[in-house]
């Protein structure tokens, strides 16, 4: 016993004398690994997506604040309150569940409990902040909001299908959170990093580029291992390279459109708007031909919508009928840097059937013109009172006035019968199409070039 007395006694003075000569080095590696074990947990997001998970870093074009971010970001960082596709199915999803009250003028909305920001904040209905022209919000409880209508609208709840995002990017229940941005002059985003919510899925970053040839150069050097374009002769440059993945698709989201300002005082004729259909080109090498304003992915989409066929003798014709040898034939044709290769084609087309083009390249659409042409991102909900109603002076830039179009866009928000709304959709594209307000060229080809 004594021994072991005696030894226990030993290790004792060993260990006092050792932490009395060394007591400040343990103390000082005491609090080195402290901070070092909190520095690595807190950085383990950042150290996985550098070291350990797969990292996607894709290039952007284009310049965005982080108000307007593409939807291709949005909707990785957060969820809407209601889910709407193109067969016209409404889903929840943040929120619960939703009613229909006074006259079906008021919607009140009930979101799911236990929903909770990136930051770990409890998300409310004070957190939601929408502006609709014509429409009034109040909070009734943490979970439940109002929205005052002035009149009755069945497709409201499509019009919260937008991602919820809090300023500067929080979201919630996306498949990645926001762990940090770059910004140019305190307002333009150079750099947007996400970490996955979920394991399986790579880390992404989003890098963004002023124009084509610093994208290009970028993924030269290997900044970036993923672009998206809608310039086939971009994307070819790569086709050929090793470790490349080279895929194509047809963008229904979008449509070539040439807008046609219908109060011009040279084409406020329903037949010179129609001769200019006459003459339009196939575009065929760049995207799949468009009929009307509606995708063909649509529920709302009449298949049976036919088609100008072209027809330059007849265009040639109804000019010279139309325009007398004294009148202008002058148009003035606008349209952006990255469309003029589609421009220049139209351009030729319509002075070979009488007209004189005046082709002019802007970064803004101008108060004025009488052709423009753009890349236009119709509603997924065939809705489309905000850019063919005589009212709506904002949005509607071909100033198109006819009444049954006007009816018939009030109908569509009224009725909830999907056959109902269908019919009046597939009425409405036929008068568009006999009133040429527009000129849907094509559902663009999308490029999308990645490193393997």
């Amino acid at each position: 016993m004594n021994l072991i007395h005696k030894k226990a006694r030993y290790y004792y003075w060993l260990v006092a004398s050792f932490i009395s000569k060394k007591w400040v080095y343990l103390i000082v590696s005491a609090v080195l690994s402290f901070f070092f074990i909190s520095f690595f947990i807190n950085s383990y997001p950042v150290i996985n997506s550098l070291f350990l998970k797969k990292k996607v870093t894709v290039g952007i074009l284009g310049k965005y604040s982080l108000q307007y971010l593409p939807l291709e970001i949005t909707t990785l960082v957060s969820s809407p309150l209601v889910a709407a596709s193109e067969k016209g199915d409404l889903t929840p999803v943040l929120a619960n569940q939703w009613e229909l009250y006074n006259d079906n003028k008021t919607y009140r909305f009930h979101l799911k409990t236990n929903l909770y920001w990136d930051n770990g904040k409890k998300f409310t209905t004070k957190d939601l902040n929408f502006n609709f022209e014509g429409i009034e919000t109040k909070v009734i409880d943490d979970n439940t909001i109002d929205f005052y209508l002035n009149q009755p609208l069945s497709i409201f709840p499509a019009y919260l299908s937008k991602p919820v995002i809090k300023y500067p990017l929080l979201g919630i229940g996306g498949l990645y959170q926001a762990q940090s941005y770059n910004l140019k002059s305190k307002y333009y985003v150079t750099e947007i990093n996400l970490y996955p919510n979920k394991k399986d899925l790579p880390y992404k970053t989003f890098k963004f580029y002023d124009n084509e040839n610093d994208l290009i150069i970028a993924f030269k050097k290997g900044e970036i291992t993923e672009f998206q374009t809608y310039k086939k002769n971009l994307a070819d440059k790569f086709r050929n390279w090793k470790n490349i993945n080279y895929q194509n698709r047809t963008d229904f989201s979008q449509i070539m459109t040439l807008f046609i300002n219908t109060q011009s005082n040279k084409l406020n004729s329903k037949d010179l708007r129609k001769a200019l259909t006459y003459a339009i080109p196939n575009f065929s090498d760049v995207g799949v031909r468009s009929v009307g304003p509606i995708s063909p992915l649509s529920w709302a989409y009449d298949d049976k919508l036919k088609a100008y066929t072209r027809d330059k003798e007849k265009a040639k014709k109804m000019v010279s009928d139309e325009i007398s040898a004294t009148e202008s034939a002058e148009l003035n044709f606008y349209t952006f840097f990255d469309y003029i290769n589609i421009a220049e084609r139209l351009k030729s087309e319509l002075e070979d059937i009488g007209f004189k083009i005046n082709l002019h390249i802007l970064s803004y659409i101008p108060p004025e013109f009488d052709m423009l042409l753009t890349l236009w991102n119709p509603p997924i909900d065939p809705d489309q009172y905000y850019f063919w109603h005589s009212t709506q002076t904002n949005q509607n830039i071909t100033n198109l006035k006819n009444v049954k179009i006007d009816k018939l866009l009030e109908d569509g928000r009224k009725v909830t019968n999907i056959e109902q709304r269908k019919q009046i959709y597939v009425d409405l594209q036929k008068v568009i199409a006999d009133e040429v307000p527009a000129i849907f060229l094509y559902y663009p080809y999308s490029y999308t070039v990645s490193r393997k």
